[in-house]
């Protein structure tokens, strides 16, 4: 090597070691960074022909991530912090303009929470995308049909009753009446056919706006181990449009007894008792002016030869339990999110609904995606391109809610890279001092 040759090799030395002090201050800075990856400095020798010479050996150094490194996961305090055990990446976008051209970004740090308009956005404003879902919770056929993720789409919910369930006694020493036609328990006491009847009790039920609605369930004996039950509506005969006579009956029918006082069968008037059955179909047909929809709802009396429901033991006619589905309007309380990356939204009422799916997007070589501010990365050749698949499937990790993944950077690890950056820096200078030390002696001997 000659002298030339080993003032460049210190020159090159000089510039490899700053490229990898670079590498180490930065994996430094970011060592309490969410979801970063840090960076090794790799060196490589490098030989450089000079004229009328030999190849001079040098060396270079360049920075190789290590985005598939996972870091730990530790816990938070908001469900809107997010992890990912396992491989993928969040798929992000710097605006939440959907129509507007604009490429998609990956990261790792899922420190998000809701901007003004409710999106979610992390520590360096990217916006957190995802699948709108069903009721269901199907998320689109087009995997690529994303949306930002906002917590706030839903001010509450309601949900109507569809099913009312009736545990009850009704006394078997009772004594039966004469002269019941259906529809007398539900005139008006007035009426000279009102028959009163022997058992009765008022069940509030939810209408499809979140509105209670008071419904009567009435019992009279009309023989041995036989009763007669009508369910009429209480509220404002306004709100109904039954056609019945009375208006405000909604359905009538036989229950009948076993010798043992369990239940026999329910039939509703005009049925035939066949197949026997513990519950009745009645539906409230809501008049158009209260824009309610026509509302039906499953009366459930008990299960046939049981005392699981309505039973006739002699001792007191009771309610000992009903149990009606359905909720009033709850307002928004907060969201959930799950490991299969479904973000449901609870509201007051006690209610839950799924309204977006978060994918996680994988690589072929995510060592390979270019990194870009904000610590985020976009796909590149060597990366391959995005597959956007649901948590837990097709190779993707899980997402872990009210967690983070800390950054990957070992400070005892970076400081004695420090260490040695600095020496081999030192090293490198000192042979360019050398070299020109020897120069100079040589343009002595020479002059």
């Amino acid at each position: 090597m000659s002298l030339f040759g080993a003032l460049q090799t210190g020159v090159a030395g000089l510039d490899a070691q700053s490229s990898a002090l670079s590498v180490t201050s930065a994996n430094i800075a970011n060592v309490n960074t969410v979801g970063y990856k840090d960076s090794e400095s790799q060196f490589e020798t490098l030989l450089a022909g000079l004229a009328g010479g030999d190849n001079e050996a040098s060396v270079k150094a360049s920075a190789s991530q290590n985005v598939i490194q996972q870091g730990l996961i530790s816990s938070t305090n908001s469900a809107t912090d997010l992890a990912i055990s396992g491989n993928g990446f969040f798929v992000v976008s710097p605006s939440t303009d959907t129509s507007s051209a604009q490429s998609l970004l990956y990261t790792r740090a899922g420190n998000f929470t809701p901007d003004a308009n409710g999106d979610l956005q992390n520590a360096a404003g990217l916006y957190l995308m995802g699948w709108p879902v069903n009721s269901t919770g199907s998320v689109p056929t087009d995997r690529n049909d994303l949306v930002p993720i906002n917590v706030n789409d839903l001010s509450g919910t309601s949900e109507p009753t569809t099913t009312m369930s009736l545990q009850a006694n009704l006394q078997a020493s009772t004594t039966a009446v004469t002269g019941y036609s259906a529809g007398d328990m539900s005139l008006a006491t007035s009426d000279p056919n009102y028959v009163a009847p022997d058992f009765q009790r008022t069940i509030s039920v939810y209408d499809s706006q979140g509105g209670q609605q008071p419904l009567q369930v009435n019992y009279v004996k009309t023989g041995a181990d036989s009763w007669s039950y009508e369910v009429n509506y209480q509220g404002d005969a306004s709100n109904i449009s039954t056609g019945n006579t009375p208006p405000n009956l909604l359905a009538s029918g036989t229950i009948t007894f076993n010798a043992d006082g369990t239940l026999a069968n329910v039939v509703p008037t005009g049925g035939t008792g066949t197949p026997v059955s513990g519950s009745i179909a009645l539906s409230i047909p809501w008049d158009a002016a209260s824009g309610l929809q026509s509302q039906p709802i499953t009366l459930n009396m008990g299960t046939v030869g049981s005392s699981s429901g309505v039973t006739q033991y002699d001792s007191a006619s009771t309610l000992v339990s009903s149990n009606v589905d359905g909720a009033l309007f709850g307002s928004l309380t907060g969201v959930t999110i799950d490991q299969s990356g479904f973000v449901t939204a609870n509201f007051s009422n006690g209610l839950s609904q799924k309204i977006y799916k978060i994918p996680l997007a994988t690589f072929t070589n995510p060592d390979g995606l270019t990194e870009t501010s904000g610590n985020a990365y976009q796909q590149s050749e060597t990366s391959g391109t995005a597959t956007v698949n649901e948590a837990s499937q097709g190779g993707a990790g899980q997402v872990d809610s009210s967690s983070l993944e800390t950054s990957t950077v070992d400070l005892a690890t970076e400081f004695t890279n420090l260490i040695t950056t600095q020496r081999a820096y030192q090293a490198s200078a000192q042979i360019i001092t050398t070299a020109s030390t020897m120069l100079d002696d040589l343009l002595q001997q020479v002059h």
